[in-house]
Parts: C-alpha cells; structure tokens; sequence
C-alpha cells in the first residue's frame, strides 16, 4: 500500500487566528497532503508547497440561473465548484478529504455525500453556533454526520455539543490542538521587584473572549498594583467599544492594545508576561470555545492561567493546579484569582511548571498529529460505512436548452 493523499480543504487559507489549523497541515508526515481553498491569505504567514484553489468559473448565465432559481441546486453547484473539486481531487489521486469547520462542510454537502472516496470534518467552535443565514443548519449538520465515517472535535465540550446537535457518539473523535513545544521554551518566572506585573491576554477581539470581563478584573486588581500594565494582543470588531471601556474604568494608560503580534513578538510578550487572561464566555447564538490555542502556547511558556469554566478550557487549565478557573463573566472572582496568584512567589512558580508539563503531556504536537494521521487511516478503511445519500445526477440541466456544464 502507497502513502495516502489527504486533501485539506479549508474555504480561506488562511485568516491570522488559524494559526492551529496551518500548524496542524504543516506537520503531516505519515501522509500526503495538499489544500484546497477558494481564497489565498496571509501567504507570507503560512508558505505552503501544494496549493490548489478553486477558480470562480464563467458560467454561462442561463445555466447559472436554471440551476439556482428552477432546479434549486446548492451554491456548490450553481457557483461551477463540483467539477473542479472533482477533477483536482482525481488529479492528486486524493484517499480522504479533511473538512475544517463544520459550516464548510454543510457548504459542500452534495458533493460528500456523492464522491467515491470519504471524507471527515473537524469543528472548532464556532461551527457549532446558531447559523441563521444557512437555512436550517441543524438539518444540514444532521445530513452531514450521516454523510461521513468520522467527525473530529478540538475538545470534549465541543463533543458534547455535537452529540447535542446529533451526531452519533460512535462517530466523534477527540483531536486535540498540538503545541509545537521547541516554539515556546518554558520559562522560569519570578515575582517583578518593583511591582509592575505584566498580564497578558491574547485573541481575537469578539465577544466570547471575554476581553471586556478582564478588563473589570485588571481595575481591581490595580488598585492593590498600581505598577501592572495589561496587553492585548489581538485585533477585532470590539477594539473601539473595549477601548471606551478601559477609558470608563480609568485604566486607559496601562492598557495596552498591541494587535496580531508576529510569533517571535508574541513570544516575547509571554515570556515578559506573569499573568494570563482567557475568560470566554458563550455567546447567545452559543458560539463557544474548543481549547484555545493561546492558552496552551501560554501554558507551554510556563504561564499560569486565569480562565473560566467554559468550553474547553477545563480541559487544560486544571482549577488549583495550573490556574484558577471562575465562572464566565465573574471579574470579581477574576481579580481575586490573579491577587491569589501574585501575592504568592511559590503559586506563581509551581502553576508555571505544572501548566507547562500539562501541555507536553496532553498537548504536544506530534503526539496529536499521529494520533491524526491513525483517524485518517480509521475513516479509509470505514469508507462504504457512511451511506450517501441518493440524489439526482448534479449536473444534467435542461437538456433540450443547454449543454452540459463543461468539466474543468
């Protein structure tokens, strides 16, 4: 048996906070690999060798407009994507395709649940929200568990989720986020001499990250510091509202919002760093969490955590060990975990121990890449378990007006 070909579709590759999903392709070695994407980003941030994105196509119009408006066939089909995927798919000579996020896969749903070979999709959080704009998304994730032999999930919480939403238990795995762990050398933190404590927080600047709850927390916890400065690490729709907020709370001038940090940069800050912040909260259209990605590099680094109870984060931040975990949207509980951390020289130093052999025992990289490559080859052999779904030929249109949609 030859090496296996696994194409790794991801709709965008890729925005700056799918740092996780670029280290995770870059590693493969026990198989082959390439993307497939409809949009290249960031390419200078994540080089990748083996490319292959899937052109808008020129369509003839009244083809285009039988197929979206009479015959009503999904945006995969009336966009011109199923013979291209088809075809380069068939070029690489592709065993497996893996789905990253769950809505991607609801996108491409009439073509998994046709082609010959299996697929498997891995959900990250977002993907297991309320999706107003996909007409009965439920629905559509249900279609999709039927339609392949595996579903990956980042964490146990959002396992539980999807097992909520309906997708069969025997089918769900756990892969966890892997840690490349000679990136974020552990160091040993001591108490700052002259009281400036540096806390840091790094994310994206949205409402389940609960930036506005660690603001609150920094105000109290300043008044007994007044020497602590706070970093920000990240960019997004909330910067302006939380910049507001720091201003009402009077800690603007120790607030520093310093955006997506290039990795040695980000490093940086975490070795500076003593604290670090992540109290997600779930969102109303229950948006939530796996294990963040920054709270493992800052773990790794030998930070300890201050987090909440919420989605994954149990799952690595062990409440008294490594951290203190407090309910979502507590700041007070939040400042007084960071007081119980910093008045104490020896917590301080065994939690940034303890958080970073936890990563290295659960976390690191190469163990959970291995463990990827074995569900791969688990999903090629179940290949024929997952029943598709019987559908008519995608692309037969109005025969006695146009011709068939041209392959690629």
């Amino acid at each position: 048996m030859g090496r296996r070909v696994v194409a790794s579709y991801c709709s965008s590759f890729l925005k700056p906070e799918m740092l996780h999903i670029y280290r995770q392709v870059k590693a493969l070695r026990g198989v082959d690999t390439f993307v497939v994407t409809k949009e290249v980003q960031n390419a200078e941030r994540f080089p990748f060798d083996d490319i292959e994105v899937i052109p808008k196509r020129r369509t003839n119009l009244l083809v285009h407009g039988w197929l979206k408006f009479v015959e009503r066939r999904p945006p995969i089909v009336y966009r011109g994507e199923y013979q291209t995927l088809d075809s380069l798919l068939e070029r690489h000579g592709a065993d497996l395709m893996h789905i990253y996020f769950g809505h991607t896969g609801v996108h491409l749903l009439p073509f998994i649940e046709q082609w010959d070979k299996p697929c498997v999709v891995s959900f990250h959080g977002a993907d297991v929200a309320h999706k107003p704009e996909i007409k009965d998304y439920p629905g559509k994730l249900r279609r999709l568990f039927n339609a392949v032999p595996l579903v990956f999930a980042r964490s146990q919480s959002l396992a539980d989720r999807l097992i909520q939403l309906g997708c069969p238990p025997e089918k769900l795995r756990i892969n966890r986020t892997g840690i490349p762990l000679n990136e974020f050398p552990f160091v040993d933190r001591q108490p700052p001499r002259d009281g400036k404590w540096r806390v840091v927080q790094a994310c994206r600047l949205i409402p389940k990250k609960g930036v506005a709850t660690s603001l609150r927390a920094f105000a109290i916890f300043k008044k007994d510091n007044p020497g602590a400065e706070f970093f920000i690490a990240g960019k997004g729709p909330l910067q302006p509202e939380l910049e507001m907020l720091a201003g009402g709370l009077g800690i603007l001038r120790d607030v520093h919002f310093v955006g997506f940090l290039p990795q040695p940069q980000l490093l940086n800050l975490y070795a500076s760093s003593h604290l670090f912040l992540h109290p997600s909260e779930i969102s109303p259209n229950q948006d939530q969490e796996g294990v963040p990605n920054s709270v493992l590099e800052a773990m790794a680094t030998g930070l300890p955590v201050v987090g909440t109870r919420h989605g994954g984060i149990p799952e690595a931040v062990d409440h008294g060990r490594t951290g203190f975990l407090v309910a979502e949207e507590d700041h007070v509980g939040l400042a007084n975990a960071m007081q119980l951390i910093t008045s104490s020289r020896d917590l301080l130093k065994r939690m940034g121990e303890d958080a970073h052999f936890v990563v290295r025992d659960r976390f690191e990289q190469q163990a959970q890449i291995d463990q990827l490559e074995s569900l791969y080859e688990e999903a090629i052999t179940m290949n024929g378990a997952a029943e598709p779904a019987t559908s008519k030929p995608i692309v037969q249109i109005a025969p006695h007006f146009v011709e068939r949609l041209p392959a690629e």
